[in-house]
């Protein structure tokens, strides 16, 4: 399930990316009525379009022309710190002119309820390799789903631990499998 929705995202993302490049184009309806919360900046980071999954997403309704990097309230880490808009997922990928993959954050609503999701910005470079704005996708994760997601990674890097002879790689992995578990848990308290 969890990988359909990353390949579900990468899709929307992808055509709203060449909608949004093509000179007065209209997203797609399947980007508009997409489940996948879809938005879209220019390149200063100031919200130009958003589809209605991000008003379910964020419990609000964005403010295109004034919110910038983000369609949520509020955002934290995975570890539970205030994550300020401007060093989200879609900052990054704005101020480094670079996709940015599998990070998690979790959105808190104006009711105070939260919710998980993986971010996928993707800066958009026009026909003369000008950068224009960016499209993210915000997969909507529950907490269980992160901690199986978290999980599964730490499994990852124990394995590729036990397959190497070098002492740098091996600590490296356990160390990072170490994150990857206490990450897992984390969502796992979160969902109790």
């Amino acid at each position: 399930m969890f990988a359909q929705k990353l390949e579900t995202a990468e899709r929307l993302v992808q055509s709203a990316t060449e909608a949004l490049l093509r000179a007065g184009a209209i997203l797609p309806s399947e980007v508009d009525g997409a489940a996948t919360a879809i938005y879209a900046t220019d390149a200063a980071g100031v919200l130009t379009y958003f589809n209605a999954a991000c008003i379910g997403l964020a419990g609000r309704k964005p403010a295109a022309g004034q919110d910038r990097w983000c369609v949520t309230w509020k955002l934290y880490t995975e570890d539970g710190e205030m994550l300020p808009h401007d060093r989200c997922p879609m900052a990054v990928a704005i101020r480094e002119r670079r996709r940015v993959r599998g990070l998690a954050a979790i959105a808190e609503r104006p009711d105070g309820t939260r919710r998980g999701f993986l971010a996928c910005p993707t800066p958009l470079v026009d026909a003369s390799s000008a950068f224009v704005g960016a499209v993210n996708a915000l997969v909507e994760l529950s907490f269980v789903e992160l901690a199986a997601f978290h999980q599964d990674q730490a499994e990852k890097c124990h394995r590729l631990a036990m397959a190497v002879n070098d002492t740098f790689t091996i600590e490296t992995m356990l160390r990072l499998a170490r994150e990857f578990e206490a990450k897992a848990r984390c969502y796992r308290a979160l969902h109790a």
